[in-house]
C-alpha cells in the first residue's frame, strides 16, 4: 500500500519501505495477532476484500417497534429460588451464556509480559502486599471458579494490588492504563468480600421464580454496591462483567442508564439488586424515587472513569450518589478508577476517601503501553475516505473501530462504507438507545465488524479480538486532546493482547502534534518524518514532560510540573515499583 495518492502534501515517510508501508502495522504482524485469515488482500480500485462478511442492512421496522426491543439491561442474571445455602448450584446453560464456550474463555494475551513489567507505584498512607496469583489471593472457591471461567489466568499489576487492598478494607484510588484490567480489579475483591453474606446484608426481595410485578408486593432496591460510569455502553459492559462474577454468589446485579425504559429498569430493581451499575443521570433520577431505590445499605461506591465525570453538569448528580443517602460517614468504602487523573479527580478523592487509603498508579497517568503499535499517517482532508479504504483493504479483515469527531461524519462515513459493500455500523450520542444497543450487538457479534464511533465509544469498551483502531479524525485539543487519543487507541491491545492504532494526520492537527510525538517516544513507537520537528531537544523516554500531568492551579502555586502522582512531586513516604517480580524503592507523593 502506498500513500502517494492521499494528497500532494503526503510526506515521504508514508511511502512504502522494505515491502511494507512505513507508519502502518506490518501485515505480517497483524496476521500474527489475528486468527488465521490467509494472505493480505490486494487493494484493487478500492474494492473491499471479499473475505469481509456481507453488510447487514438496517431493519428500520424493528427500530421503530421499541416495545419489542430486547434491552441490554434485561440480560439474564443468575437467580436461585432456594431457601438455604450461601452459594447456588451450577447452571450449565447460563454458564455458557455468561462465559462463552470453554475454548473461547482465555483473557491472557499473547504478549502479556509487556503489561506484567509495567512500573507500578504504590502511593498514599497505606501499603499492601501484592498477590502473586488468583489461587493464593484468599478468594472464595465459588469466586475463584468464576475467575477461571472468565478466562483470567494471571492478575495484572492493578489487580495484584487492588485485591488485597480491598480485602483489607481500604479505600482505593487506581490510576492504570486503559486495557489493564481495572474492572476485574474492583469487581472480584468487592464481590468476594460479600460472598456468603448476601442473606445477612441484602434487603428483602421476591422469589424470582414466581415474581409477578402486577400482583406481588412491591419491593425497593437496596444495593450493597454502586458502580458509576460515564457512558451507557460502558455501564452495560460492566454489568455483563458483574453478571459473570455474581454467578452462584446469590448477589444480583442490575444496570440503569439513560435512553432505556424507566419502567423496565424499575422492574429489574424490584426483583432484588445487590450490585447496581449505572450512569450518573439515571442513578440520580432513581435515587429521587425512594419507593424504587435507597442507598441506605450501600457498602461500596465505585467511580469508574472518574476523570470523565468532572463536568459541572454532572456535579450535582455525582454528589448525590457519593453522599450515600442515609449512610453515616465511614460506613462506605470508596473506589475511584481511571486511566488519567487530573486535579478535579484528585479533589473528589480527597473529599470522600478515608485518610488511610491506598493509591496505585500503573505507569504514567494517561499513558498507553507498547503492546499497541501506533502509526501516524499523513493524509490530506480531501483524501481521507480513499486512505481509509486503502488501509482497510491492505490488511486482513478484523474487528475495527473508526473514530471521528462529529455525528455528521460518523453517519456519512457509515453510509460511504456500507454503499461500498463493507459491513459497517455506527454509534454516537445522536442515535436512539435502541440503535446504539443494536449497533454494539452487531459489532460484538461480528455481523458488522467495522464500527464508526464518536468519542462516546472511546471509554472503557472491551470487545474481544478488537485488533485495529483508526483515528479518521484525531481528537482536537479543545475536546479531549491526548487523553482522548489514549482512550481511543486503548480499545485494542487489551490485557496483554497486541493491537494496531492508525491515525490520519494533516496540518489541521498541528495543535496536538507536540504531545502526540512525545506519546510516540514514550511508548517506543516510530516518529514519522513530518513529526520529527516536534521531538523535544535531548528527549529520552525517562525525561519526557506532559502537560496533562500537572494543573494550572498547581503551576500557579509553584507546585506543578511533571506527573502529579509521580517522582517529580516527591515526599518521604516512598512507593513500590513493580517490575517483573522485583520491587525497588522510589520516592513519590500525591
Amino acid at each position: 500500500m502506498s500513500a502517494k495518492d492521499w494528497g500532494p502534501s503526503a510526506p515521504e515517510a508514508a511511502e512504502s519501505h522494505n515491502g511494507e508501508a512505513v507508519g502502518i502495522f506490518g501485515a505480517s504482524e497483524l496476521r500474527d495477532a489475528l486468527p488465521d485469515n490467509g494472505e493480505v488482500e490486494e487493494n484493487k480500485e478500492h474494492v473491499p476484500p471479499q473475505s469481509w462478511v456481507p453488510p447487514t442492512p438496517y431493519d428500520y421496522t424493528s427500530f421503530g417497534a421499541t416495545g419489542d426491543h430486547d434491552w441490554d439491561g434485561n440480560a439474564k442474571v443468575y437467580e436461585w429460588d432456594g431457601e438455604e445455602g450461601d452459594v447456588g448450584p451450577e447452571h450449565p446453560a447460563l454458564e455458557v451464556q455468561l462465559f462463552g464456550e470453554p475454548s473461547n474463555r482465555a483473557k491472557k494475551g499473547i504478549d502479556f509480559s509487556k503489561i506484567a513489567s509495567i512500573l507500578l507505584y504504590q502511593e498514599g498512607p497505606a501499603r499492601v502486599e501484592p498477590i502473586a496469583d488468583f489461587k493464593n489471593a484468599g478468594l472464595h472457591p465459588a469466586m475463584l471458579k468464576n475467575v477461571q471461567l472468565a478466562g483470567y489466568e494471571v492478575p495484572t499489576p492493578i489487580q495484584r494490588y487492588c485485591l488485597p487492598a480491598i480485602h483489607l478494607g481500604y479505600d482505593v484510588v487506581g490510576v492504570a492504563q486503559t486495557g489493564s484490567g481495572k474492572t476485574g480489579a474492583y469487581l472480584i475483591p468487592i464481590l468476594n468480600k460479600l460472598m456468603g453474606k448476601a442473606k445477612k446484608f441484602a434487603a428483602d426481595r421476591p422469589n424470582p421464580a414466581t415474581y409477578n410485578p402486577a400482583i406481588d408486593v412491591v419491593f425497593r432496591a437496596e444495593p450493597l454496591v454502586v458502580i458509576v460510569l460515564p457512558t451507557r455502553e460502558l455501564a452495560v459492559q460492566v454489568f455483563n462483567e458483574a453478571r459473570k462474577f455474581c454467578y452462584r454468589t446469590m448477589l444480583r446485579p442490575c444496570v440503569v442508564y439513560g435512553g432505556g425504559p424507566m419502567r423496565a429498569q424499575e422492574e429489574q430493581l424490584r426483583k432484588g439488586c445487590d450490585v447496581l451499575i449505572g450512569t450518573p443521570g439515571r442513578l440520580a433520577h432513581m435515587i429521587d424515587r425512594p419507593q424504587t431505590l435507597t442507598l441506605r445499605r450501600v457498602r461500596y461506591i465505585v467511580i469508574d472513569e472518574a476523570d470523565e465525570m468532572l463536568q459541572d453538569d454532572w456535579k450535582d448528580d455525582l454528589d448525590k450518589i457519593m453522599s450515600g443517602g442515609e449512610q453515616e460517614e465511614g460506613n462506605i468504602n470508596y473506589m475511584l478508577f481511571s486511566a488519567t487523573f487530573p486535579k478535579g479527580a484528585r479533589d473528589l478523592a480527597m473529599t470522600h476517601l478515608a485518610e488511610t487509603h491506598v493509591r496505585l498508579r500503573v505507569g504514567r497517568a494517561g499513558s498507553s503501553h507498547e503492546n499497541i503499535k501506533q502509526s501516524i499517517i499523513f493524509v490530506e482532508p480531501a483524501m481521507k475516505k480513499k486512505a481509509l479504504i486503502d488501509l482497510l483493504a491492505s490488511l486482513p479483515p478484523s474487528r475495527t473501530i473508526v473514530f471521528v469527531n462529529s455525528q455528521r461524519t460518523a453517519d456519512e462515513l457509515d453510509d460511504f462504507l456500507y454503499n461500498l459493500g463493507m459491513p459497517s455500523t455506527s454509534i454516537h450520542a445522536g442515535r436512539s438507545q435502541v440503535e446504539r444497543e443494536a449497533a454494539m450487538r452487531a459489532f460484538r457479534g461480528g455481523k458488522c465488524p467495522i464500527l464508526i464511533s464518536t468519542g462516546v465509544g472511546a471509554r472503557g469498551l472491551d470487545c474481544a479480538n478488537l485488533m485495529h483502531v483508526i483515528n479518521y479524525d484525531l481528537p482536537s485539543m479543545q475536546h479531549g486532546g491526548i487523553e482522548e487519543y489514549t482512550h481511543r487507541i486503548g480499545r485494542t491491545g487489551r490485557i496483554g493482547h497486541r493491537g494496531l492504532a492508525s491515525s490520519f494526520y494533516n496540518n489541521r492537527d498541528e495543535p496536538i502534534a507536540s504531545v502526540l510525538t512525545r506519546t510516540l517516544l514514550e511508548t517506543k513507537q516510530e516518529v514519522p518524518d513530518f513529526l520529527q520537528s516536534f521531538i523535544p531537544e535531548g528527549a529520552t523516554t525517562d525525561n519526557l514532560k506532559f502537560e496533562a500531568d500537572s494543573d494550572s492551579e498547581d503551576e500557579a502555586a509553584g507546585t506543578g510540573g511533571g506527573d502529579a502522582w509521580g517522582p517529580e512531586n516527591a515526599d518521604a513516604k516512598g512507593a513500590e515499583t513493580l517490575k517483573s517480580s522485583e520491587p525497588e524503592e522510589v520516592s513519590t507523593g500525591w
